[in-house]
């Protein structure tokens, strides 16, 4: 059974990019060498800030589309609740 991820990417300046994948680490790569999106590409929002899996795909669809239409705020308030000082959770990845 697989994973999907729903992901969002920060730049320094704390531009958000909110984005679902069934391979974390593959889209990661791509999203930092210019194959993932126009906007990763132009704002540089390679940090990985939050990200929460399920099994279902539908599922996970339906939440990236629900964080993508909340308020900035709203989202800011997601990513510190699991990583308050804005850290690249991939770096502790091997």
């Amino acid at each position: 059974m697989a994973d999907y991820y729903v992901y969002i990417l920060a730049s320094r300046p704390r531009t958000l990019y909110v984005g679902v994948t069934n391979d974390l680490n593959r889209r990661l790569w791509e999203h930092r060498n210019g194959d993932g999106s126009d906007f990763t590409r132009k704002y540089r929002t390679g940090r990985l800030v939050y990200f929460e899996t399920t099994a279902n795909v539908q599922a996970a669809i339906t939440r990236e589309k629900q964080v993508k239409g909340w308020i900035r705020k709203r989202k800011v308030e997601l990513i510190e609740s699991m990583n308050p000082t804005w850290e690249d959770l991939s770096t502790q990845w091997n």
